[in-house]
């Protein structure tokens, strides 16, 4: 298979798994890191041989085919536009952007890209295949859903500030997920949220702990559980609950061992963060990424879906903000 050169922009949390994901990948080599903090490229570069670069070097490199996008969430949208308007095939992490008018003033210059947004849980393994046996109707019309997306930890406070907050940080993995498993747009939006875990997150104007209720024109509902604190790992659970039955998506655990005794059953805990429970998910995300840049197939989340849960967790926060149901 021809191997197409990529350059990484941000070497990152993010950067650091989409990173080696493209490098090791068959289709795809990595040729620049670029970085504007000093040193944070090297490591990456010299396990895969990459070049540190800067971004108008990277970008202006005709054999670049294709850029990942993982800097900082403030530099998304400027970072994926560069790359695009460079004629190449950009993967963007998510959110596009903190700013929703940002993002729907610079649609039309995405009109035909080969973009795709890193909403990764739909590239999951359990959760497309639950996502499979639900449009295929063996449990009958899907009417009520249940996710449940805990954090084992709260982050540090320096975080918060950047971040976008819950719902356009953490929650919004929730909405796309929603949207991609109810099948319809939600009409309706209800959310209520405190501070419980860290008080420093509420003296930094968020929360940490939320209950969102979606609906859809047809009446299905969707609750969302969000915490930024678990205490027992990362949970990480869909039901989607329907007319002849229900489906469910549980858990991963470090192994599939079960100790049972007359006095309890015990088995391993379940997976401990992000890059542990969605490392599958990561991989088969850039492998359909390649498959863009090969041209062999069309992104399956693409701008426009970005657009839609950016609109739904600003609508989160409007709802917190006047204790009433919106309509996004």
């Amino acid at each position: 298979m021809e191997r197409i050169d990529v350059a990484l922009i941000g070497a990152g949390r993010m950067g650091q798994i989409h990173g080696p994901n493209a490098a090791l990948h068959p289709g795809l080599r990595l040729k620049y890191v670029v970085d504007p903090r000093p040193g944070a490229a090297m490591p990456l570069c010299d396990r895969f041989g990459a070049t540190a670069a800067t971004l108008d070097r990277a970008l202006a490199d005709p054999g670049v085919g294709a850029v990942l996008v993982c800097s900082s969430t403030d530099q998304h949208l400027v970072h994926a536009l560069a790359a695009v308007e460079a004629g190449k095939a950009v993967f963007c992490e998510k959110p596009i952007d903190l700013d929703l008018q940002k993002v729907l003033q610079a649609r039309a210059r995405f009109d035909g890209a080969r973009f795709l947004l890193g909403f990764n849980r739909r590239f999951d393994p359990a959760f497309r295949a639950l996502k499979q046996r639900l449009d295929a109707g063996d449990t009958g019309r899907l009417e009520t859903l249940h996710l449940v997306n805990h954090d084992p930890a709260a982050p540090p406070p320096g975080f918060v500030p950047t971040s976008g907050g819950l719902f356009k940080d953490f929650t919004i993995h929730d909405l796309d997920l929603a949207r991609w498993l109810l099948g319809e747009e939600p009409v309706r939006v209800y959310t209520a949220a405190s501070c419980l875990v860290d008080p420093e997150i509420g003296r930094l104007d968020d929360v940490d702990t939320a209950r969102t209720l979606l609906s859809t024109a047809s009446g299905r509902l969707c609750v969302i559980s969000n915490t930024r604190r678990s205490g027992y790992g990362y949970d990480q659970r869909i039901e989607a609950f329907c007319s002849r039955g229900m489906l469910r998506a549980g858990n991963v655990h470090g192994d599939t061992v079960c100790t049972l005794t007359p006095d309890a059953s015990t088995a391993a805990a379940i997976l401990p963060g992000f890059p542990e429970r969605y490392r599958d998910a990561y991989r088969a995300q850039i492998d359909h990424f390649a498959d863009v840049v090969h041209g062999r197939a069309e992104p399956l989340v693409g701008y426009a879906d970005g657009i839609a849960a950016l609109e739904l967790a600003e609508a989160c926060q409007a709802s917190l903000r006047t204790g009433t149901a919106i309509q996004p």
